[in-house]
């Protein structure tokens, strides 16, 4: 499985990257712009992301903007709802607002921060990704 990870903090990149490596190939992004165009990239090349984890506090897009531009850009595409990437939301954000808001932008997932390899397992069951 082709997983990004858009994440600008180290620690939490670094343990992310480590519990979805077993997984699949990882790729990171710090800025949300930079998250974008990696997706955008990985769609024109016919290889795109099964998988993307989000944070929504990144400089540039922030997660959500960022959400909504992959969302776009699969459209754009001819892929909608339901048949592009898994994209999941991974942030200490977890309040109703947010947490609705990133459903009402198409999310798949929310993992709320910190994430355990045990809550990661389970997300990534339910979206049929393992």
């Amino acid at each position: 499985m082709k997983i990004l990870i858009l994440e600008d903090d180290f620690f939490c990149r670094v343990l992310l990257q480590k519990l979805l490596l077993p997984y699949g190939e990882c790729h990171v992004a710090v800025q949300g712009r930079e998250a974008v165009t990696a997706f955008e990239m990985a769609l024109d090349a016919g290889q795109p992301y099964a998988l993307v984890c989000l944070d929504i506090l990144v400089p540039e897009l922030n997660g959500h903007e960022a959400l909504k531009a992959m969302r776009a850009a699969e459209n754009a595409r001819g892929i909608f709802s339901g048949q592009g990437a898994k994209i999941v939301m991974a942030t200490v954000m977890d309040d109703m607002k947010t947490v609705m808001a990133a459903y009402s932008e198409l999310c798949d997932g929310y993992l709320p921060k910190p994430i355990s390899r045990e809550s990661l397992a389970r997300t990534l069951h339910e979206l049929h990704l393992v």
